[in-house]
């Protein structure tokens, strides 16, 4: 290893934006499977599908509509 390291032309991270946090969150294992049928489906990873949802919701601004009988 070098002592030292010249990132005097170093430029920023493009996809800095988009870097993904762990977090831990409760769901249902019906929600769970429902995302993991529908990801041997379309050979995409559930946590992914579950992911391009709740950002599709995001972007599009969807408000959860809760009505109790």
């Amino acid at each position: 290893m070098r002592e030292e390291y010249d990132f005097s032309n170093a430029r920023k991270n493009p996809y800095a934006k988009k870097l993904k946090k762990q977090i831990t969150i409760n769901i249902d294992g019906d929600t769970i499977q429902f995302f993991k049928d529908m990801a041997s489906t379309s050979g995409i990873p559930y946590q992914t599908l579950i992911n391009l949802y709740l950002s599709d919701c995001a972007a599009n601004n969807r408000q959860l509509n809760l009505s109790w009988s």
